[in-house]
C-alpha cells in the first residue's frame, strides 16, 4: 500500500495485494470428529483459496475505507469569524524506521479567503533533541506570522488605552513639564492612546529565542469638553522577546521588551524630542503593553489532538525558523477503545 498527497489530499492505494497460506491445519474434537475430518482434508484445497481470496478482498476493501475517510480530513478549519487554519498535505508522508511525517501547510488565511497555496514544501529536519517521543509537532515562523498578517488584514490589531495603572500619565497635568504646549493648549483634560499597528508584527524563531518586531502608531487624543481632538501621532518600533512552554494540551507564552524606538510622525502642539518622552513610553511599554499581552498568552492555545487523546511530558525545543513541541501521547478515555468502529 501506498499513502501519495494528491491535490492537497491523502490517497491510500492497495499497489499490489495477495495472499498465500502456507500451512493450513484443522483439528475437531468430538464423537464424529473423525468422520468430519475426513470431509476437511477433502476440501483442504478448497478452504485453502477461500482464505486465500477473502483476505485480499476483506484488506482492499478495508483500503478503500480508510482512503475515504482521508479524502474527508477537512481542508480548512475556522478558528474564529477572522482567521481559519489551512490543513491541507503539502508533500507526501515520510517514513522513518518507526514513524511516520505529516506535512500540511498550517498557514492561517482570512475566513473569506479562498486557500490555493499547494506547492510543495521543502522536507523540514525534525528533531527532538535526541528524545524519543511518540509526537513532534512542528510549527515553521511562517505559519506565526500568516496569523498575524490574518488579523492584521482584518483591522484586529487595534487598541484604544484610556486606564493605566498610573492614571496621571492620561492627563495633559502629567505632561506639563514634558510637553508644556500640550498643558498650555488643553489644560488638566483628560486623554487617551489610540494605537494601531502599521504593519503585520514580524516574528523570528532561532535556537536562543523567538523575537518579534512590532510597528505601530501611537495617537493622543486629548478629550476636550466633547470633542476628541488628536493632537499628535508618534511611530513606534517594539523589539520584544519571550519564551513558549507547553501544560497538558495548551501551548503558552510570555513576552518582555528588548528595545524600541520612537519618531514624530505628525504633531499639532508643535515640535518636541522623542528623548523628551522616552522615558514615559518605556514605563507605559513595560507596565501596560507587554502585561496586556501577557493576559492573552497566558491563557494557553489548544494543540491540534484527535478526539479521545491526551499529550503527556510535553517539551519545546526551537531551532532556526521552526519551534517544536515534543510529546508522547496517552489515550483518554479506554472505555472507547473497544466501541471504535472496524474498517
Amino acid at each position: 500500500m501506498e499513502i501519495k498527497n494528491y491535490n492537497g489530499s491523502l490517497a491510500l492505494n492497495a499497489t499490489q495485494c495477495g495472499c498465500s497460506v502456507k500451512d493450513l491445519v484443522i483439528s475437531l474434537d468430538g464423537g464424529a470428529s473423525w468422520f468430519y475430518q475426513g470431509f476437511i482434508n477433502a476440501f483442504e484445497d478448497h478452504i485453502r483459496a477461500a482464505v486465500e481470496k477473502v483476505i485480499p478482498e476483506n484488506i482492499i476493501g478495508s483500503t478503500s475505507k480508510l482512503d475515504s475517510l482521508l479524502q474527508g480530513l477537512p481542508r480548512s478549519v475556522s478558528l474564529d469569524n477572522v482567521t481559519a487554519l489551512n490543513m491541507t498535505f503539502v508533500n507526501d508522508p515520510q517514513y522513518g524506521n518507526s514513524s511516520i511525517e505529516f506535512d500540511i501547510s498550517g498557514l492561517f488565511t482570512s475566513t473569506v479567503a479562498k486557500t490555493s497555496n499547494l506547492q510543495k514544501h521543502p522536507q523540514l529536519s525534525l528533531s527532538c533533541g535526541g528524545a524519543s517521543n511518540m509526537l513532534l509537532l512542528s510549527l515553521d515562523e511562517d505559519v506565526f506570522n500568516s496569523a498575524l498578517e490574518a488579523y492584521f488584514k482584518a483591522g484586529s490589531m487595534h487598541w484604544v488605552v484610556d486606564k493605566v495603572p498610573d492614571q496621571s500619565l492620561l492627563n495633559t497635568a502629567g505632561w506639563k513639564f514634558i510637553i508644556p504646549r500640550l498643558y498650555w493648549n488643553y489644560p488638566n483634560d483628560d486623554m487617551v492612546l489610540n494605537i494601531s499597528m502599521t504593519s503585520s508584527p514580524l516574528m523570528r524563531i532561532t535556537s536562543e529565542k523567538i523575537g518579534a518586531t512590532i510597528n505601530a502608531d501611537m495617537i493622543i487624543d486629548v478629550l476636550h469638553g466633547t470633542e476628541t481632538v488628536p493632537v499628535a501621532c508618534i511611530s513606534v518600533v517594539v523589539s520584544a522577546s519571550g519564551v513558549v512552554e507547553a501544560s497538558g494540551d495548551k501551548v503558552y507564552g510570555t513576552v518582555g521588551l528588548d528595545d524600541f524606538s520612537l519618531s514624530l510622525k505628525w504633531s499639532k502642539i508643535g515640535n518636541f524630542h522623542m528623548s523628551l518622552i522616552q522615558g514615559v513610553i518605556r514605563v507605559f511599554l513595560n507596565t501596560v503593553c507587554m502585561p496586556y499581552l501577557n493576559s492573552h498568552l497566558g491563557n494557553g492555545y489548544i494543540l491540534p489532538v484527535v478526539h479521545d487523546f491526551t499529550l503527556k511530558d510535553v517539551h519545546v525545543v526551537t531551532s532556526t525558523e521552526q519551534l517544536m513541541l515534543c510529546s508522547d501521547i496517552t489515550f483518554a478515555n479506554a472505555s472507547r477503545l473497544a466501541a471504535l468502529p472496524v474498517l
